[in-house]
């Protein structure tokens, strides 16, 4: 398995040009800028008939062995609890408002938004009046997945049924809007319900505040701000903490000083959030003196520095190469009472990492462990940046040190650590540490190929993705379909749907079957391309040739608003 890494180093190492001949799976995508995204899938379509085996389009029992830790056992128990409602529905009953209300939370926590809107509905429909917490938290959980259109028609109908909505319930929907990056939108939405009674709160406005230095600008924010004052509205001092945000992200750090300075001539005191965002526009600029200043500033109830402001002022120490500094406030923290998470540490360890302080990094972790501090996916992150000072074994054996000390296989924890790396685009490292791992009787399996393709996909190296199955053909280790839905996903998330369809057709041409994810991926991502009609049109054609589930359809039509299309 060494050899065949080995054979890897035109990817780790990257040029404009592939060093390899294209051959086997590469000389298949035969061009790259070629494909017809509109005319891709019905080639496709059009290769097969049903390419979904049928033991995966159907739901089939979990494995009870396999306990209640499985995902599908979950999903089977979700199910159960979803169709047996429907029954004493249908039957005339009330349901037990305690579990239906239960029910709906664990279908939002679930994804399954369609079944949660339907348990409202039967809810209400049953004569139960459900605590207003539920019905917002399933407003807020659609919101959040973006899918405000059926936050909006749920509202609509929920008032049909004479269910009083609140401000709180109506905030959710205007945050939802913001996040879409309407701003124009969120206002007018605004002004309907302020005709229908609503009385705006401060967290309206911060949710509009945000939206609009996001997407104007902090000076039209700050207009914003005025107009809403003009009309009668009153902010708190979470809106002007939104603004003096925007102003230190533009790196207008003397304005938000001033605007710091003001805002008890607009009546509010500055909190601990308000000195956090200062403090950390400070530090990054290295302006140690005025954030030692601030700092001094920082006591009482609402001003008291926190973990937050330590973690800010240890970030900025390490990338200032302060490190000394930055060991020192971790001492502060432990007098201070703070309780310390990888978080703290993993600032320090990623500079000495680059700076090949071997040492001094091992001396770190030390100190980590003898504090009860448990490291984390960033730790390896951190650590694997001796990889970019030229130490790749020193950093694959403290890698090795810390899964020692771990509760899991050396297998898993291998595969998580490569797993973690191409998760954050340390995929370059993520080679060069896997190479020494194999040396060590670890073998790459699908999840790690699958890791490694997405995370080239990630950093844009789309040759090189596709180069790996060149090399796992080469060595006889035959890919399986996860590994063809990792780079068709990588493939749609560079915005290379039309590529992805090409290697789907090529997929099936080589005896490989697709199952139900590589399906959802394809949809998703021409929808993602912004073409929603083709996107709708595909999901319909897989819906009647049924290789997708009902639950699947359900959700994909939610998200992306496709009924109607």
């Amino acid at each position: 398995m060494a050899t065949m890494l080995n054979s890897l180093s035109t990817i780790t190492n990257p040029s404009p040009e592939p060093a390899r001949k294209a051959c086997g799976f590469y000389s298949q995508i035969s061009n790259l800028h070629s494909f017809s995204l509109n005319k891709g899938f019905t080639r496709v379509l059009a290769s097969t008939q049903i390419t979904i085996s049928p033991k995966d389009s159907v739901y089939t029992l979990p494995n009870r062995k396999s306990g209640k830790n499985d995902p599908r056992y979950r999903e089977h128990k979700l199910n159960d609890a979803f169709l047996h409602l429907e029954r004493v529905v249908a039957r005339g009953y009330k349901p037990d408002v305690a579990q239906a209300t239960k029910l709906l939370y664990d279908l939002c926590k679930a994804n399954k938004m369609k079944r949660a809107i339907k348990v409202m509905e039967m809810m209400v429909s049953s004569g139960i009046i459900p605590d207003a917490s539920s019905y917002t938290y399933l407003v807020n959980s659609l919101c959040k997945r973006g899918n405000v259109g059926y936050a909006m028609q749920l509202v609509e109908k929920m008032e049909e049924y004479g269910y009083p909505t609140n401000t709180v319930t109506y905030n959710s929907l205007v945050r939802g809007l913001c996040l879409l990056g309407n701003l124009n939108q969120s206002l007018q939405f605004l002004d309907r319900l302020i005709q229908k009674g609503l009385v705006p709160n401060a967290f309206t406005y911060s949710f509009l505040l945000e939206a609009a230095y996001k997407e104007r600008g902090v000076d039209e924010a700050m207009k914003l701000l005025d107009e809403i004052i003009a009309k009668g509205g009153k902010p708190n001092l979470v809106s002007y903490n939104v603004l003096l945000t925007g102003l230190c992200k533009e790196g207008r750090t003397e304005e938000a000083i001033r605007f710091f300075r003001d805002l008890p001539s607009k009546g509010f005191y500055p909190n601990v959030v308000s000195y956090n965002i200062l403090l950390r526009s400070l530090c990054h600029e290295g302006r140690w003196e005025e954030a030692n200043d601030l700092l001094a500033e920082m006591d009482g109830e609402d001003r008291s520095p926190s973990l937050v402001t330590y973690n800010i002022l240890i970030g900025s120490l390490a990338f200032h190469s302060r490190t000394d500094h930055a060991l020192k406030i971790l001492d502060e923290m432990i007098k201070g009472g703070f309780r310390l998470t990888a978080a703290s540490y993993n600032p320090i360890i990623a500079r000495l990492c680059s700076e090949g302080k071997v040492d001094l990094v091992v001396k770190c972790l030390d100190q980590m462990f003898y504090r009860r501090c448990k490291p984390n996916e960033g730790t390896y992150n951190a650590v694997a940046a001796l990889c970019g000072a030229g130490k790749v074994q020193e950093a694959f054996s403290i890698i090795q040190s810390l899964g020692n000390k771990q509760n899991t296989s050396s297998h898993d924890f291998y595969k998580n650590v490569i797993s973690s790396l191409c998760r954050k685009g340390n995929t370059y490292q993520a080679f060069q540490l896997l190479y020494e791992m194999t040396k060590y009787g670890f073998t790459p399996d699908s999840y790690t190929y699958s890791s490694l393709i997405r995370g080239l996909c990630l950093e844009g190296m789309i040759e090189e993705a596709l180069e790996i199955f060149v090399v796992m053909e080469e060595y006889d280790y035959k890919p399986d379909v996860d590994n063809f839905n990792a780079l068709i996903l990588g493939l749609c998330k560079s915005k290379r749907t039309d590529l992805s369809l090409e290697v789907f057709e090529m997929m099936i041409e080589k005896g490989y079957m697709p199952n139900e994810t590589t399906y959802t991926i394809l949809v998703e991502g021409i929808a993602h391309e912004g073409q929603l009609k083709l996107s709708a049109e595909v999901l319909k054609e897989l819906q009647l040739r049924k290789v997708l589930s009902r639950s699947t359809v359900d959700r994909l039509i939610m998200q992306y608003d496709l009924e109607g299309l």
